[in-house]
C-alpha cells in the first residue's frame, strides 16, 4: 500500500497452529494459486506434536502444485558485518521427493522405516535451467549427493550436469561452506541436504529473517522465505524480522515484470539495514518488527502517511 504497488491480494489463512487448517481451506488455498499463477506465503508451521499422515501443510502445497525447485539466493546485506561479507551464491534444491517423501511406517513398538524415493526427473529440472540463466562462466558446484548412497548419487549426477557449459567438478564437503563459501557460486542439492544447506548458509548472511526464497514448478512460482525457520518464539510478540518476507515480495513483483515497484521495495529494506539504526533483535538491535516496516516505509515516501 506504501508503494502504491499494483497488485490485488487474494489473502488466505491457513495455520496448523492457531486451528485454521482443514483439506477445505488447503483447497480453496491451491485454486487461489492456480488461478494466479504467483503467491507470497508465510511460514507454514506444523507442531511438532501433529499426527497422522506426516505430510505437514507445506508439504502438500508442494506436491498438489508440483513445485519441486527451491532456489535461495544467499546474499550479503550492505552495512550489516558477518564473519563473511560479499557472499552471493545460490542453492538450489530438490523438494518433493527425498527424505520428505512421507513414505514412513511403523514396523513394531519404537521402531519405524523410512523410505526414500529420488528420481531423477524430479531432481534434475530445478537445477540445470536454472543454472544455464546464470551465464557466470565457470560454475563451482557442491552437489552433494554421495552421503545417501546411489539414490543420491544417480539423481544428483554430473551426466545432468555435463548439459551444462562451464560446470566444474563437484566439491563433496559441505565443511568447505562454512570455511570458504566464497568459492562457491551454486550449490545443487537432493531434499534433506538442501534443506539442512539452506538454514546454513542463512546464518552465513545474517540468519533466518534476512533470506528470500522461492519455489517453482513448471507452471507456478511461489515466493516464501528462504530458510523455513518457524521461530515460534516470536509469535505475538512484534520482534520477528521481516526482511526476507519484504525482500521475498520484492522478487516476486521483479517476476510479475514489476521492475520498478521491485526495487523501491529492496532499496529501501536495504536502506534501513545499512542505515543501522533499526534493527530487530536477531541483527543485535532492539527495535520491534512494527518499527523496522515503518522505518521501510518512511524510506520509500518519506511523507507517506503524515
Amino acid at each position: 500500500q506504501a508503494g502504491n504497488v499494483p497488485v490485488i491480494f487474494d489473502e488466505h489463512h491457513l495455520s496448523e497452529v492457531q486451528n485454521t487448517a482443514s483439506e477445505e481451506k488447503l483447497d480453496r488455498v491451491v485454486d487461489s494459486m492456480k488461478e494466479s499463477k504467483v503467491a507470497l506465503i508465510g511460514k507454514i508451521h506444523t507442531p511438532m506434536e501433529y499426527k497422522g499422515d506426516l505430510a505437514s501443510y507445506d508439504m502438500r502445497l508442494r506436491r498438489k502444485l508440483d513445485l519441486f525447485a527451491n532456489v535461495v539466493h544467499v546474499k550479503s546485506l550492505p552495512g550489516y558485518q558477518t564473519r563473511h561479507n560479499n557472499l552471493d551464491l545460490v542453492i538450489i534444491r530438490e523438494q518433493t521427493e527425498g527424505e520428505y517423501s512421507s513414505l514412513e511406517h511403523e514396523v513394531g513398538h519404537g521402531t519405524a522405516w523410512d523410505t526414500c524415493r529420488d528420481t531423477a526427473p524430479g531432481r534434475a529440472p530445478p537445477a540445470f535451467p536454472a543454472l544455464s540463466h546464470l551465464g557466470s562462466g565457470a560454475i563451482p558446484v557442491l552437489l552433494l549427493g554421495h552421503f545417501g548412497g546411489f539414490g543420491d548419487l544417480g539423481c544428483c549426477s554430473l551426466t545432468e550436469a555435463g548439459s551444462v557449459p562451464g560446470l566444474t567438478a563437484p566439491f563433496p564437503f559441505p565443511s568447505q561452506l562454512v570455511q570458504n563459501p566464497y568459492q562457491f557460486d551454486v550449490l545443487v542439492m537432493p531434499n534433506l541436504y538442501g534443506n539442512i544447506v539452506d538454514n546454513l548458509a542463512a546464518g552465513l548472511v545474517g540468519g533466518a529473517g534476512v533470506v528470500p526464497g522461492e519455489s517453482y514448478s513448471a507452471e507456478y512460482a511461489v515466493f516464501e522465505l528462504g530458510a523455513r525457520h518457524p521461530f515460534a518464539q516470536a509469535v505475538g510478540r512484534n520482534i520477528a524480522n521481516p526482511t526476507a518476507m519484504l525482500l521475498s515480495a520484492s522478487n516476486m513483483l521483479r517476476h510479475l515484470n514489476l521492475e520498478y515497484h521491485s526495487n523501491m521495495v529492496s532499496d529501501a529494506v536495504k536502506k534501513v539495514i545499512k542505515g543501522g539504526k533499526v534493527r530487530t533483535r536477531d541483527l543485535g538491535g532492539y527495535s520491534t518488527t512494527s518499527d523496522f516496516v515503518k522505518s521501510v516505509i518512511d524510506n520509500l515516501h518519506p511523507n507517506y502517511g503524515a
